[in-house]
Order: structure tokens, then C-alpha cells, then sequence
């Protein structure tokens, strides 16, 4: 929004990973607040933000970062949510906002709300987008564009506020949904947080195979063990809060999943080709909705390398 006044004055962002360090990039790519504010506990993750200049005002102290902010997002894993907000909440700004970035929206309430004072607007928010890397190099500008945000407002929650939160994904790039905590939780553990999992569980298996050695795993891993690979290596201590946090709706969407294993198990063994060739043309007509959806691209490796390069290369210019 160059030429424009800016959506916020103040933007603090607590916690500077892939996705803070990609906010900040789109923030300043769009003009989208006066003044961005970084804050971390890591004094070297800290120091390595400056270094890439992502803000205008670096903070170790979270509650100092957020003293003046009408935008206060929380980018750190999802269990650390409530001992920041704690930390924060007597130094929000009246009428600010406060929203997260996390994975899972249930517990992320229960633990924060508490904090949150009088006068200020907490809006949970999921933008679904990411990639294996993290930290504050991870991030590039694009990271959101055309991808999609999803908010779950409390009952009761300020519409003018949602509504410039709204505007401010929708000026990253991003479509931007709204829905229920419950709900969200429900497909986020089908969409993400199971194939992430099972993504987690083949790797390990295939480590611990004794009839297999390491180095034919790596070797001939240009087959669909890579592209598992690449799930298996997002951040450990993310998908462990995530795993926790909303432990009941992944419980039962890995039931479901067992019992769909079971059924390709007994495909197999009694040689039911018809049954096999139904579940193969299915999954592959989702794969193409997919695609057409504009959720992904027909490309070798889901087209990232090019997609994060050309981003790099016009951040450049």
C-alpha cells in the first residue's frame, strides 16, 4: 500500500521464525504498519534479526516490545502462548489487537484469554502456510499470497476489529476464513496435523529398519521417502505443542486413519486389485482439486525452490 497511510502504527511482532520473519518482510513489502517492532528470548535469534534489518526496533522484553503496539502478534510455538501473553498482558495497548499465529486455536484461547485485559481485542488467527525451515532467514515476503488465513473471533468479538485484522492478512496476501475454534481444530488435525505425523512415523520407521541400511535410504530417497522427508523436518518443538494441544481431534482422525490402513491392508494381502485402483484414482482426483484450487502447483518439487528464489531475488531489487 505504498503512498497510503498504514493499516497500523505499531506492529510487534513476539517470536521472529519463519512466520514473524515473514510478516515482517510482507509488512514492509506492503506498507502495511509505521513502525515493526521484533521481539525474541534468544539474544543470538535477536541479534541475527537485526542483522537482516526485518524491523525498525529490537526488543529482548516482550512486554517492552508491546508498550505502544495496535497489532501484537504471537508467533511462537503454541505452548508457550499463555507464559507470553502473562508476561504481556498488563502492557497492552487499549484498543489494540492481539492475535497468534498458531496451529491449533482451542487450548491457545484457554491459555490466553485469562491475560488478556478490558479494551483489547484478542482475535486468534492460523494462516496456513509454511515451509520445513525455520528461523529468522526462513522468511521470505510471499510466504501467504494466495494462501489462506483462518480466524476464529471469540463470541462477542469487536467486528471493526476483526475486520482491520481481516484487512491486514488479506494486504499479506493472504484469503482470509472465519470459523469456530472447535471446528478449526477438527480440520487442521485431518489437513496438517495427521500427515505431519504420519510423515514423522515413516521416516522414523524407515531409520530404524534394520534390513534396509542408512545409506540406500538417503540414496534412492528421490521417490516419495523424500517427499515425506520434507514434512519430517519442520520444527520438532512446534509439532510437539501442536501434538498436545489438540491431542483429541488428532486421537480421532488417527483412529479413522487406522481403520482406512486396515482396509488397505486386507486389499493387499487378498489381492483386491478393484478395491486399490478406487482408493488410487480417488486420492489422485484430490491431488488435482488441489492444484485447481490453487493450493499448490503441478511442479517438481511443489515448485518451492523457484517460488522462495524469485521471492529472495525481487527483495533484492
Amino acid at each position: 500500500m505504498p503512498g497510503s497511510e498504514p493499516l497500523f502504527a505499531r506492529v510487534a511482532l513476539i517470536g521472529i521464525g519463519l512466520i514473524g520473519s515473514s510478516l515482517a518482510h510482507a509488512i514492509r513489502r506492503d506498507g502495511l504498519a509505521g513502525e515493526i517492532v521484533v521481539s525474541t528470548r534468544s539474544p543470538e535469534t535477536l541479534d541475527r534479526a537485526r542483522e537482516l534489518g526485518l524491523g525498525d526496533r529490537y526488543e529482548a522484553d516482550a512486554a517492552e516490545a508491546v508498550k505502544g503496539a495496535d497489532l501484537v502478534i504471537l508467533s511462537v510455538p503454541v505452548g508457550a502462548c499463555g507464559a507470553v501473553a502473562a508476561q504481556i498482558g498488563p502492557h497492552l495497548e487499549q484498543g489494540a489487537i492481539l492475535t497468534d499465529v498458531g496451529s491449533t486455536k482451542g487450548t491457545v484461547i484457554s491459555d490466553v484469554a485469562p491475560h488478556v485485559p478490558d479494551g483489547v481485542h484478542f482475535i486468534p488467527g492460523h494462516p496456513i502456510a509454511g515451509t520445513e525451515h525455520s528461523g529468522p532467514d526462513a522468511g521470505f515476503a510471499s510466504l501467504f499470497e494466495g494462501r489462506w488465513t483462518i480466524l476464529t473471533p471469540l463470541p462477542g468479538a469487536d467486528e471493526a476489529a476483526v475486520g482491520k485484522l481481516t484487512a491486514f492478512w488479506t494486504g499479506c496476501g493472504a484469503k482470509v476464513d472465519t470459523m469456530n475454534s472447535e471446528h478449526h481444530d477438527r480440520v487442521l488435525a485431518i489437513v496438517s496435523h495427521l500427515p505431519h505425523i504420519i510423515a514423522y512415523n515413516i521416516v522414523g520407521t524407515a531409520d530404524d529398519l534394520e534390513a534396509v541400511s542408512k545409506s540406500e535410504v538417503i540414496k534412492y530417497s528421490a521417490s516419495g521417502f523424500r517427499d515425506f522427508t520434507r514434512l519430517a523436518a519442520s520444527d520438532p518443538t512446534m509439532w510437539r505443542d501442536v501434538c498436545l494441544s489438540n491431542r483429541d481431534a488428532i486421537l480421532e482422525m488417527l483412529g479413522r486413519f487406522s481403520e482406512d490402513l486396515a482396509a488397505l491392508q486386507r486389499a493387499i494381502r487378498w489381492g483386491d486389485g478393484d478395491a486399490l485402483f478406487t482408493l488410487f484414482t480417488h486420492t489422485r482426483a484430490v491431488r488435482r482439486s488441489i492444484i485447481e484450487a490453487g493450493q499448490e502447483v503441478d511442479a517438481p518439487d511443489f515448485g518451492r525452490h523457484g517460488e522462495i528464489a524469485k521471492t529472495k531475488e525481487s527483495e533484492a531489487d
